[in-house]
């Protein structure tokens, strides 16, 4: 079952795009935008990061499109979108992009948040950072 709310899931290893997932959402009845944009950043736990990896699971599209769908369910929504990179990543890159509409800015904003914080605890892509030190850790792998 696929609910029509759920305009865009995917996981790529090409760079991501805003502007890609802003038109998927577009819709005249739609008053709220929320978009969150997840990016690789220089620090992490007191560290400096030189760059990064991410890897999904075989599943990880089945389950992102599960978390998508049961947003759309328990949210008041017009549309929700999430994609995700896999691959090296740098500085600056764009790691994830969700984003959700809704007839007022509320339901959107309570949606967007659910969207990636559902994301993160339950699809399978586990991030690799590297550190300026030379040390690298796993994050969210098993």
């Amino acid at each position: 079952m696929t609910n029509p709310a759920v305009r865009l899931v995917a996981i790529s290893d090409q760079p991501l795009s805003v502007s890609d997932v802003l038109e998927r959402l577009d819709d005249a009845g739609s008053g709220g935008l929320v978009l969150f944009v997840g990016r690789v950043r220089d620090h992490d736990h007191g560290q400096g990061v030189t760059g990064l990896s991410y890897s999904a699971h075989p599943s990880a599209l089945d389950r992102l499109r599960e978390v998508c769908e049961r947003i759309a369910e328990e949210h008041d929504v017009t549309a929700v979108a999430a994609v995700h990179r896999v691959g090296d990543l740098e500085i600056g890159d764009l790691a994830v992009v969700v984003a959700t509409t809704a007839g007022h800015r509320g339901s959107s904003f309570e949606a967007s948040r659910a969207l990636i914080d559902t994301l993160k605890a339950e699809v399978p892509i586990w991030k690799h950072q590297r550190f300026a030190d030379g040390s690298d850790e796993w994050v969210g792998s098993p």
